[in-house]
């Protein structure tokens, strides 16, 4: 009988220390279930309003449908063609573990055009109900301290790394030993982490930047397409693999969606009686040949399901947001999310496609070298009025910006200051209350300084190739008053432009009336013309010399336009420079550029008046005597 009591009181014993250790009970479970229901997360879907437009298709989805569906393979590791297994998979199947294996969907990650979207449709239908995966976790080593843990599966992960499904996740800490004892006393979340690509964000329960609904609710804005989770909406840059490299945007109309929360137990055993698919260690979507397109793992191969608190370690306080952007995508960040966009389309198609591409890039390099070839390169930058080649009057325009530096640099030091400050203004007004009376009269400024510089840069040029002094105030004056005299051609050319690029249908007659009308305020600096004559005469010079306007022009154009997005975005992937610093890169390249362009543009004229001339001496010679 001592001995049978001296059994249970060690069975006891055991059974309080696995107690003590962290192996739950029936009832833990029971208490992280409704720990998990008590926090579940209020999440933000940007709302797609068209099938297969812009916005966010998918919901956190019940991974339950993914199995037994005959539109599923299961493939395994052994070859590169990913050898068949089996078709509609059960959850038995893949409990096995099966590392290496892969789930296959219907469709073409590098080719996706709306078919995830309309298969997912038909899968889970209008009805099913948004589902997230909650799950109480703990480290060996680290006492008193739970993780609850929120994971959400998505159909396909429509970002610059396209790939089939998609699994993210949050965090919330707790300083009590387990859930019951969260419960019990009452206990908040100190601490709250956001996944965000291979990285995440972390926010105090008490952070401003933490939206909670009905006191326990963490409000979740999902990024359209990558589903980077995000604590509020706008559009966010990444230039890393830990945020994402491109942009994650939130901004726009949003959907609220409270899913159905699924707890999956602490309990390994449990679990898998539960969830047997939570045993899964393959990829949740397509392998191909390149391992950026790849189906992801499962929660239970991501460093947080085993070590949470190593996982929140690493998460980053704050993201590069841009100042403004809840409603839309604004700034400079339109160039570098485009180009980042475009540039993964390429890179995609050249995974799928090699031979392709590269015939299509070869073919674009021989054409561009064949131009750089075919034009001519030598030349002085006088006598101004000479016949150039397009080449020549790049040449030309540099080595007049080289003979006479100090005096462009005199011509345009008042737009640096304009526009310098127009850009600092735009960018305080988004995210204070800066008046929009102060904003719209530098930016008017601003414009009018490029106007009147470019008219003072052309007098310069007028002056310096006749070897003439060009004093800053002696040109400007000049330019202003000849500017003057030709401002209604100038003001019918500004706003026929602006009317015309507010149509998207009529944006392509805006970029040829800008080509024809070009050499616009040469001729009315130059030759002093009045009225709309000058307009008519600068399409006439373009028209006449096209061979050679064209290309500078396309020069110009990308000078002003693109050079300060570009380096801006270049700054942005190989610095931490913040982004309000990054937003005025734009404008001072712009200011200084714009010399080299009102160069270049007084140079065209010059060659296009010359051709135009030598073609009406040829004209005139070939004509018979009288």
């Amino acid at each position: 009988m001592q001995r049978w009591t001296r059994f249970w009181m060690l069975a006891a014993m055991v059974f309080g220390l696995l107690t003590v250790t962290g192996t739950p009970s029936r009832a833990d479970t029971s208490a992280e279930a409704e720990l998990a229901e008590k926090f579940a997360p209020v999440m933000m879907l940007v709302t797609q309003k068209t099938a297969c437009g812009p916005g966010e298709p998918y919901r956190p989805s019940n991974v339950d449908v993914v199995f037994d569906n005959p539109t599923v393979a299961l493939r395994g590791p052994w070859r590169p063609q990913r050898d068949l297994v089996k078709v509609g998979p059960s959850m038995e199947d893949v409990s096995k573990g099966l590392p290496g294996y892969a789930l296959d969907l219907p469709g073409d990650p590098l080719n996706p055009g709306c078919e995830y979207e309309k298969w997912a449709r038909s899968v889970w239908g209008s009805s099913a109900e948004p589902t997230a995966y909650a799950h109480v976790a703990t480290q060996t080593g680290v006492s008193n301290r739970i993780a609850l843990q929120y994971y959400f599966f998505y159909p396909f992960n429509d970002y610059n790394n396209k790939h089939e499904t998609d699994w993210e996740r949050i965090q919330l800490e707790f300083e009590a030993p387990d859930a019951a004892t969260a419960l019990s006393n009452d206990v908040a979340p100190d601490l709250v982490v956001y996944s965000q690509h291979y990285g995440s964000e972390r926010a105090g329960w008490d952070d401003d930047k933490l939206e909670i609904v009905d006191d326990t609710h963490p409000v979740v804005y999902v990024s359209a397409g990558s589903h980077a989770n995000q604590f509020s909406a706008g559009v966010f840059l990444g230039n890393s693999a830990v945020t994402g490299f491109g942009c994650d945007i939130t901004a726009g109309d949003h959907t609220e969606v409270r899913p159905v929360i699924e707890t999956i137990p602490s309990n390994t055993e449990e679990a898998r009686e539960a969830f047997p698919w939570v045993s899964y260690r393959g990829h949740w979507g397509e392998v191909g040949p390149v391992r950026f397109y790849e189906g992801p793992t499962g929660p239970n191969r991501k460093t947080a399901w085993t070590r949470p608190f190593v996982w929140s370690a690493d998460a980053r306080s704050s993201s590069i947001v841009v100042p403004g952007s809840a409603a839309s995508n604004t700034g400079v960040s339109q160039f570098y999310c485009s180009a980042l966009g475009k540039g993964s389309d390429l890179f995609r198609s050249y995974v799928d496609n090699a031979p392709a591409v590269l015939a299509v890039l070869a073919i674009l390099i021989g054409l561009l070298v064949w131009l750089l070839r075919r034009t001519d390169w030598d030349s002085r930058p006088t006598p101004l009025a000479q016949h150039r080649r397009s080449g020549q009057i790049v040449n030309s325009s540099w080595q007049m910006l080289k003979q006479h530096p100090l005096t462009f640099l005199l011509i345009v030091l008042p737009m640096v200051v304009l526009n310098v400050a127009a850009a600092g203004l735009q960018t305080a007004a988004l995210v204070s209350n800066v008046p929009r009376w102060l904003v719209a009269g530098v930016d008017a400024l601003a414009v009018l300084s490029l106007l009147l510089s470019a008219g003072a840069v052309t007098v310069a040029m007028s002056r310096l190739g006749r070897a003439q002094s060009a004093r800053v105030g002696e040109v400007y004056v000049e330019g202003a008053r000849r500017l003057a005299v030709g401002a209604p051609a100038i003001v019918v050319a500004v706003v026929s432009l602006l009317l015309l690029t507010t149509s998207i249908f009529l944006a392509p007659v805006a970029l040829v009336l800008l080509g024809a009308w070009s050499l616009l305020i040469s001729v009315i600096v130059l030759e002093r013309r009045s009225g709309f004559g000058s307009l008519r005469r600068s399409l006439s010079l373009v028209w006449r010399s096209l061979g050679t306007t064209l290309p500078v022009l396309l020069l110009m154009l990308l000078l002003i336009t693109a050079a300060g997005a570009l380096l801006a975005t270049l700054l942005f992937v190989i610095t931490a420079l913040p982004f309000i610093v990054l937003n005025m890169v734009p404008p001072l390249t712009l200011v200084l550029v714009w010399p080299f362009t009102c160069v270049m543009a007084t140079y065209n004229y010059f060659s296009a008046a010359e051709e135009v001339e030598e073609h009406r001496a040829a004209k005139a010679a070939s004509q018979p005597a009288t």
